[in-house]
């Protein structure tokens, strides 16, 4: 075991480990085997001779006054030794001062050996452990991609992503979607959880909203590299989503890039998504823009913001015309969930009042067009 450390490259380089964790975690399984094949009551430390590659394993204990209380409590007196005893070994010692001595664990057999492997490999395992929750943790919201390696009574689907295996529920599934075993599928990290039980997991999904967002990105160039920015995104899976752009570039069109030349590029979105409707509107800052775009394809009249006590906008009450309130709503009313999603507020649709002409017996009805509206903002 003197050249232990000669192990301490291959493991690091065999896990994808970094050396000195590797020496950190080869020190803490030397002190916990000490405690187990010596004795647990005592402090150790193990320190690294860089020439020899040995580890040395030495017991602390710290010199007090032959009255000091310490020397009575069972739980810590191992660690302390009274002046007067010390002063035995070596009279020049002081109060506080620390004298150390030295273990081999070879003297303690193999009983010692096969402690020390164990804890070498608990110790290893656990470092693996953390570096890959970590390293998936900072993933969190980002795009993988894996093989599909078995699907549960539950409809649950575990792909296999580089080194782990994560699960997709079948709630993050879209609506429609069926996997087998061999199918390669994207999917975005949306949580990453480790207890002693189960070790690490790490749940997919597909029904968010920066799985949309994810796939822009890796469909269109200007996304990805910050000219346009997915202000913001709502989805409901497998039917509509809508989401909001802007250009940080006066000379690109942030919708145009992002649908493409005769929408090639949101419909290789769409169609990872299983045929996904999704709309696209440029952001604004102006809350009444914003949610007369938010609206589209409906043609809103008018839009007024309510606020809440603490001055937060909360509310937005929309005129329009009665022909219009069937798109505003939308199938299912799915126009007008995505519209509150993607602002944030309730919505309230109120229709115009409308006037009969005599003569004609024509109801005409007062309609001013989202351009109408922007005009008047700009």
């Amino acid at each position: 075991m003197e050249k232990i450390l000669d192990i301490v490259d291959a493991i690091a380089h065999e896990k994808g480990l970094k050396p000195e964790q590797v020496k950190e975690a080869l020190k803490t399984a030397f002190v916990q085997t000490a405690k187990r094949v010596i004795d647990n009551k005592f402090a150790y430390e193990a320190t690294i001779d860089e020439a020899t590659k040995k580890m040395n394993i030495v017991q602390t204990i710290t010199v007090v006054a032959d009255d000091d209380e310490k020397l009575q409590d069972e739980n810590v007196a191992p660690a302390f030794i009274s002046i007067s005893d010390a002063r035995e070994y070596d009279d020049q010692v002081e109060l506080e001062d620390q004298l150390q001595i030295e273990h081999k664990l070879e003297d303690y057999g193999r009983t010692a050996a096969s402690a020390l492997h164990r804890e070498i490999e608990y110790h290893i395992q656990r470092l693996v452990e953390d570096e890959i929750f970590n390293k998936y943790k900072s993933k969190i919201g980002t795009l993988v991609s894996g093989r599909v390696t078995r699907v549960d009574e539950q409809n649950a689907t575990y792909i296999e992503v580089d080194e782990i295996r994560a699960v997709l529920p079948m709630k993050s599934r879209i609506k429609g979607e069926f996997y087998n075993v061999g199918d390669h599928i994207k999917a975005v990290v949306r949580r990453v959880n480790m207890d002693k039980e189960n070790g690490i997991q790490i749940e997919l999904s597909r029904t968010s909203p920066k799985f949309l967002e994810e796939l822009l990105a890796l469909e269109v160039p200007e996304i990805s590299d910050g000219t346009v920015i997915v202000e913001k995104s709502a989805r409901i899976p497998g039917e509509r989503a809508k989401i909001a752009l802007i250009s940080t570039h006066p000379q690109v069109d942030a919708v145009g890039a992002t649908v493409g030349v005769k929408g090639v590029r949101i419909n290789a979105v769409s169609e990872e998504l299983i045929g996904e409707n999704i709309d696209c509107i440029e952001y604004t800052s102006i809350p009444e823009l914003f949610v007369s775009r938010a609206m589209s394809p409906a043609i809103i009249s008018h839009v007024e913001i309510v606020k809440n006590e603490a001055g937060e906008n909360e509310k937005a009450i929309i005129t329009l015309p009665a022909d219009q309130k069937s798109k505003a709503i939308g199938k299912s009313g799915i126009n007008i969930r995505l519209a509150s999603m993607l602002t944030g507020l309730n919505i309230e649709l109120v229709e115009n009042d409308s006037t009969t002409n005599a003569e004609t017996g024509e109801i005409e009805e007062s309609r001013d067009s989202v351009d109408a509206l922007e005009a008047l903002f700009n």
